[in-house]
């Protein structure tokens, strides 16, 4: 099966393995590498299994709840779209083999994963990642007026009108220290950021994150660097790996140009399971 690109998924998975090759051994660190299949039909992301790829990531509950049944059941499901707190239980019932739920950025949500576990009786634990919004840090400079000293202080959220998923750095301790001690079913697995669509420079969205890792490192008393970073996807996942990065999530550049996702009858396609609210694509 051939992309647009004109590379087969086994081309382009070769491709992106040989890169992250040549950076782990540049940083000493063995990052792992989620195939992000979301859109794509099950013949052609077979291809990619059949080349030993285990690690799959799926943006949308209803498709990922479809497409798990009919594919091996050693392959390890990264859910990485945005999850309605009443999608869980389906999202945890219906995919036994769920790996992680990269996507978690509120109590509610993390409470709702929680039940949905005891509920179906899953008998491992589920690892989640606490989602930080991507933000740039803010900066301030002197403006001099003869009459008027003014501070100006700009702070940018920078993908809070494009998307709201995600919490915000302030909150990411307070929702990973409540999975720790009152989630017994899930595991606290690292962070994951996307950063902002169409920003040519992801560098400090990365920054922020390994920031945001120090503080709820620092807070829950835990060894420096021992939870995890998602960060970095298609376009800039060689960047992200010299960042820190543990996590890769890479799609177009392994499958090629997704097809359109097709509206569900009625209307739209939910946000809450898509790239985030408010219509921003994730370029995986």
């Amino acid at each position: 099966l051939k992309s647009m690109s004109g590379r087969s998924v086994a081309e382009g998975l070769a491709l992106v393995r040989s890169t992250i090759g040549a950076l782990a051994k540049e940083v000493g660190a063995d990052p792992r590498l989620v195939a992000v299949s979301k859109i794509m039909p099950v013949d052609v992301v077979m291809e990619a299994y059949k080349e030993n790829q285990r690690h799959f990531g799926e943006n949308y509950v209803q498709e990922l709840c479809e497409k798990a049944p009919q594919m091996p059941k050693d392959i390890k499901w990264h859910f990485i779209g945005n999850l309605q707190s009443n999608k869980a239980k389906i999202l945890v019932k219906e995919v036994p083999n769920l790996f992680v739920v990269e996507s978690v950025d509120s109590v509610k949500i993390a409470n709702a994963l929680e039940k949905a576990c005891v509920s179906v009786g899953r008998k491992e634990v589920l690892n989640v990642m606490v989602q930080v919004r991507a933000f740039r840090p803010c900066f301030r400079f002197s403006f001099r007026h003869p009459h008027v000293h003014l501070w100006w202080i700009p702070q940018v959220n920078t993908s809070q009108e494009e998307s709201k998923s995600g919490c915000e750095a302030v909150e990411a301790t307070t929702i990973a220290s409540h999975i720790t001690t009152d989630c017994k079913s899930l595991k606290l697995m690292g962070l994951m950021t996307i950063g902002k669509l169409g920003d040519p420079n992801p560098q400090p969205y990365f920054a922020q994150l390994t920031k945001v890792r120090s503080e709820v490192e620092a807070h829950l008393k835990l060894p420096p660097n021992s939870l995890e970073l998602s960060m970095g996807m298609s376009g800039d996942y060689e960047l992200a790996i010299r960042m820190g990065s543990t996590n890769v999530r890479v799609g177009s550049t392994i499958f090629g140009a997704r097809p359109k996702k097709e509206k569900p009858a009625g209307g739209a396609a939910s946000t809450s399971e898509g790239a985030g609210r408010g219509g921003a694509r994730m370029l995986f």
